[in-house]
């Protein structure tokens, strides 16, 4: 019986808590975009690249936005595919 009621409770805790885990984490907060909603989002013309403009946009440490666009245009040709913007960034060794 006790092996029961603990099962149980380790079903209701797991529940609640994957259910927590969709749900901001502050009042109000939106929840996150995935990288293919955020493309669209900077992708202010609509023209199916992002350029370093439009990435730029709305950003809080502009150096540090600069460096990561740079980083993530692979073909060096100013624009960010869908590709190279939804690209996971590579772990660093060490």
């Amino acid at each position: 019986m006790k092996a029961i009621t603990s099962a149980l409770a380790i079903l209701a805790l797991s529940a609640v808590t994957s259910f927590g885990a969709d749900a901001p984490k502050k009042e109000g907060e939106k929840p996150k975009m995935t990288p293919e909603q955020m493309f669209t989002k900077k992708d202010a013309d609509k023209d199916g690249k992002v350029s370093k403009e439009e990435f730029l946009k709305g950003s809080k440490d502009a150096a540090k936005s600069e460096a990561a666009f740079t980083n993530k245009d692979k073909d060096k040709d100013g624009f960010l595919s869908k590709e190279e913007f939804t690209a996971a960034p590579k772990k660093k060794k060490g």
